[in-house]
């Protein structure tokens, strides 16, 4: 197993910055998500990675060698792509074993590593099949056979799963998960998909137009994101704005338009959410970290109050628009462009048989430990 190093990596196409001075220590044996939107920078990171690319500056290391300049053929890495890009006149078991004929394996070790691979994405008996006589799904799984046979120092998988129904996606996420597990090869994951990434990945770096903006686990990045641009990209979030009036080890306190909210402190830290007293603030407040009426929002730190606007039902749990009110007026039926954040997002899990009439309050309540403070 081997670490994966970017050293200030920058890549541009013209006059267009596709990444902008990204560093990023990836663990030997680690499954590491690049993620963000379309046009991020992801892709070319991956792309770099795989030798396909090369950097306009920066250095990139597969453990302690260099590798910025090596040709894609000599660095010993397996690449899964997006379309599958399988060979459509080779059999299943022609395409996983090309690479080992390319690298001139013996026959009896090649069918002997062919066979086991076969097992591995537990598609024994499905060898002499050909492309267009496979789902989707059994397409992935040949070409991540043919990415692990040839025992990849590092594991590249762009947007893998994109191609697949939702249902396979579910099924494809646990099996990448199962074969990183068994095979404890490094492994860079380039997706859009937050799921995804908050599923299976060991730690995700979020990027923004080419500049990385925050890496951690993903419980870290969904509990505690850096910037309003990470909040919102990893999940649902409300935003409250206000200004930071007192702060602590522990917790402070923001003054908001609907009152003080009580807020875990900020990590000062973090060069892109450095905040002081006085200073303009976002509050981000997750759907299912509010609590409604009789489920304890009353006994919570921060207590407000909401005009609920629809409920749409989601079998497991609901989700309630809502308006907050008091404070400043604004109007019940509208709000004004500036106000706009008033209207919140409340998931209640497991509801009931009926849920509050449309225009009734809401008495809402949070922890101060899910009030999440972000630079404005």
């Amino acid at each position: 197993m081997l670490s994966v190093s970017l050293d200030n990596i920058s890549k541009s196409f013209g006059k267009t910055s596709a990444v902008s001075r990204v560093s990023l220590e990836i663990a030997p044996g680690e499954l590491f998500f690049l993620l963000g939107p379309s046009g991020c920078g992801k892709t070319t990171c991956l792309r770099m990675v795989a030798g396909f690319e090369q950097p306009d500056s920066g250095v990139l290391r597969f453990g302690e060698k260099e590798m910025t300049r090596v040709p894609p053929h000599k660095r010993n890495a397996g690449m899964v792509f997006q379309n599958y890009a399988l060979w459509p006149h080779m059999s299943a078991k022609g395409n996983v074993e090309y690479g080992l004929k390319v690298r001139k394996i013996e026959k009896n070790e090649r069918e002997r590593r062919v066979r086991e691979a076969f097992e591995m994405v537990r598609l024994g008996g499905l060898e002499d099949r050909y492309p267009s006589q496979m789902s989707g799904g059994q397409q992935q799984r040949v070409a991540l056979a043919r990415a692990l046979v040839i025992r990849p120092d590092v594991l590249l998988l762009d947007e893998p799963l994109s191609n697949l129904d939702a249902q396979l996606r579910l099924e494809m996420r646990a099996e990448i998960k199962r074969l990183h597990e068994q095979t404890g090869t490094t492994a860079l994951y380039v997706t859009h998909d937050q799921e995804e990434a908050l599923s299976i990945a060991d730690r995700v770096a979020v990027l923004k137009d080419g500049v990385l903006q925050q890496v951690g686990a993903p419980r870290e990045l969904y509990r505690r994101p850096a910037t309003r641009f990470v909040a919102e990209f990893i999940g649902e979030t409300n935003f409250i704005p206000g200004v930071l009036k007192s702060l602590n080890r522990e917790d402070c306190e923001v003054e908001t338009p609907v009152g003080v909210l009580r807020a875990a402190s900020p990590d000062n830290k973090i060069e892109a959410n450095k905040i002081e007293v006085d200073q303009n603030v976002w509050c981000s407040i997750r759907p299912e970290s509010w609590r409604v009426d009789g489920n304890g929002g009353n006994s919570f730190q921060n207590q407000l109050s909401a005009q609920l606007q629809s409920v749409m039902y989601l079998g497991a749990h609901e989700q309630y628009r809502a308006i907050l009110i008091g404070g400043r007026e604004t109007s019940s039926e509208k709000t004004d462009a500036d106000e706009s954040w008033r209207e919140i997002k409340i998931a209640v899990s497991n509801p009931g048989t009926q849920p509050p009439p449309a225009r009734s309050t809401l008495m809402l309540g949070c922890a101060a430990s899910d009030v999440v403070v972000l630079s404005a």
